[in-house]
């Protein structure tokens, strides 16, 4: 099945600007991308309505990524869940204006941060997590759009970390509003059987992000890519396709994301061999 494919700005720099936002643009449409995953660190960091006018001239369509950093939960042990509703809320209506119909991230806890829970605590976690994400999940539904929530793997956090965790966790808001954000770089370390888990997941699939299994890029590593895009083709996902990868010369993310070494020969290097592997593969 032939797809949209985005290539996510944290490849080349954090935090994205107005100023960063349209040479980037260009860039991704000159490799051959057909969709922009931006990157929202901060409600201010860029002009929605300025960002659709770049990209509506490209030709580019849209989602918009969120980022969980220090202080950022809906759980109230990791943070402080007022100000991350109003993040999220203001999120909600930067796609509004984007006219991106997907907002994707691990929108629980800040990203790194984890603990261990009894049956108990963790009830107690999951109650508080749907309770505060249900009115985000209805603003969302109310705009047209989709809050995709990711899972992450066991070093990211301790909260949803599997397929099946995120459909029992978030089961009861599963829809109109809220899908899963399903990405190949955590399903790699996280699933038995990544294709398996996708096809578990299947309708509520909201937004795939992919890499290579060292975050580098698609191709170029031991990923079974024919049988993550039948299983794709098996949940029925017609979505789009995001390569989420990060560059190691912006410190924070670096950090965050763990990105002590090069990747790739170059950004730009990792960007076009992950298109060019995708188009080989059939997906673009």
């Amino acid at each position: 099945m032939l797809r949209t494919i985005a290539v996510n700005t944290w490849v080349w720099t954090s935090p994205l600007t107005d100023a960063s936002l349209e040479p980037l643009a260009r860039k991704a449409a000159a490799l051959g991308y057909t969709a922009l995953e931006l990157p929202l660190e901060n409600p201010d960091d860029w002009d929605p309505a300025r960002a659709r006018d770049v990209l509506d001239g490209l030709g580019l369509g849209a989602v918009v990524i969120g980022a969980m950093g220090p202080g950022r939960s809906l759980v109230s042990r990791a943070g402080d869940v007022a100000a991350t509703q109003d993040y999220l809320s203001a999120c909600v209506r930067a796609a509004a204006v984007l006219g991106a119909p997907v907002l994707a991230g691990p929108f629980y806890a800040p990203t790194g941060v984890t603990w261990r829970m009894d049956g108990a605590e963790r009830a107690r976690v999951v109650a508080e997590l749907r309770e505060n994400l249900a009115p985000l999940a209805d603003a969302a539904a109310a705009s047209g759009k989709t809050l995709a929530i990711e899972p992450l793997n066991r070093y990211e956090t301790s909260i949803l970390n599997t397929v099946e965790q995120a459909l029992d966790v978030l089961g009861p808001l599963l829809g109109e509003g809220v899908g899963l954000a399903l990405d190949t770089y955590h399903l790699n370390i996280e699933e038995k059987k990544p294709a398996d888990a996708i096809r578990s997941a299947g309708s509520a699939i909201a937004h795939v992000q992919v890499c290579g299994s060292d975050r580098g890029a698609v191709g170029d590593d031991h990923t079974d890519w024919p049988g993550i895009l039948r299983a794709l083709d098996d949940a029925d996902y017609e979505g789009v396709l995001g390569l989420e990868s990060f560059t190691g010369e912006n410190a924070t993310i670096a950090v965050a994301a763990s990105v002590w070494r090069p990747l790739a020969p170059s950004q730009d290097a990792l960007a076009e061999r992950s298109i060019q592997a995708l188009r080989e593969l059939g997906a673009a």
